[in-house]
């Protein structure tokens, strides 16, 4: 894997995470009658067992969409490309600011200390971008330094870890929010492609945001891996049609990630001189139920190390880059102890794979 590259961390650590999902939750169930219901004249017979075979497995039971109401989830179908990019934003900088309010109310940290703002999404693209929203949403530092990070897809809320990380090693001093926030329904598109059935089907949104310090507590960001194979770009992506976002998943992807990711995680966690049962917590991007089944049976992890992952999916969907720190989140509500391991491992457009080990120090 001539592309991958590494990089060992100095004492940076991720001290508070905090997340965020719309009012609105709809159950798998209610989705598909009514995604029965309003597309029954336009998809085929075929598209349409498809889309009830997915929505009845188990691994998903409920989403959460970035509508106030039934009558505006019925309206995503003539949804104006205007009013969805006033959608995005409205919910992209609400979720974002509920979020980083969530990682800083336990901390004595006042939102003026905050040094730096980095955030990254993919679903939907506005200038200036949502970080300068957030400076007035949160009343945080008008010279604070912002980063937004657009086009990094599913696995986008590591290189915005990887960016916090090289920030605090630069300056100690530096306290550094990172913010992933997705509103994957500002690209919601129905037809006959089996990647937009799909999408309806597991996709949520949310946001969630990370405090990275220096300091005697947390968990330290001690080493991060990377691997891009354009090759497989096209097996995960967006692409523009008609003006409009288009989600565009291979039905080889699952594949292609259990073949990709496994290495990676391996050749991670040898160059700290650990193997998989080292590490007791993991919280993996859940692509989807046989992605995640592939790389538990690839990488040899037990119902136990899986268990936030697939909680994770099962309470919320994909909700692209923010779902890993959704993990984090529950992984540090849990606890860890000192000593103990953890690592963060998502995977998106790009191809794209990027994973974090952390540690309880």
């Amino acid at each position: 894997m001539s592309n991958i590259g590494s990089e060992k961390t100095n004492s940076a650590k991720i001290i508070s995470v905090g997340t965020a999902n719309p009012p609105f939750g709809i159950e798998q169930e209610f989705a598909a009658s009514m995604l029965s219901q309003y597309y029954k004249d336009e998809l085929f017979t075929r598209s349409m067992d498809v889309m009830q075979k997915v929505f009845e497995h188990p691994s998903i039971k409920k989403r959460y969409l970035a509508v106030s109401s039934i009558d505006e989830l019925v309206s995503l179908k003539n949804e104006d490309p205007d009013r969805r990019i006033e959608r995005f934003t409205k919910w992209a900088v609400s979720l974002s600011s509920e979020a980083i309010d969530r990682a800083l109310d336990p901390l004595d940290i006042s939102y003026t200390d905050v040094t730096t703002l980095i955030v990254n999404t993919c679903t939907g693209y506005i200038c200036p971008g949502i970080a300068t929203y957030l400076i007035e949403a949160c009343n945080l530092s008008p010279s604070i330094k912002t980063y937004d990070m657009v086009g990094t897809g599913c696995a986008g809320a590591i290189p915005n870890l990887q960016l916090a990380q090289s920030i605090v090693a630069a300056n100690p001093d530096e306290i550094v929010l990172s913010v992933s926030v997705e509103i994957c329904s500002a690209t919601f598109e129905m037809g006959n492609d089996m990647s937009l059935i799909v999408s309806n089907a597991i996709f949520g949104d949310g946001a969630a945001a990370a405090v990275i310090m220096n300091g005697n507590e947390g968990l330290t960001l001690k080493r991060t891996k990377s691997f891009y194979d354009p090759a497989q770009r096209d097996d995960v992506r967006y692409v523009y049609k008609k003006g409009r976002l288009n989600n565009r998943l291979s039905p080889q992807l699952p594949d292609v990630i259990g073949a990709l990711v496994p290495p990676l995680i391996t050749e991670l966690l040898s160059e700290e001189g650990l193997s998989v049962s080292d590490v007791k917590h993991w919280s993996l991007h859940p692509g989807g139920d046989k992605m995640i089944e592939n790389l538990q049976k690839k990488l040899e992890l037990t119902t136990e190390q899986m268990q936030i992952t697939r909680a994770v999916l099962s309470d919320f969907g994909n909700m692209s880059s923010p779902t890993v720190l959704f993990g984090l989140e529950r992984i540090l509500e849990q606890g860890i102890a000192t000593g103990e391991w953890c690592l963060l491992a998502a995977y998106g457009a790009g191809l794209a794979i990027h994973s974090f080990l952390l540690q309880q120090e």
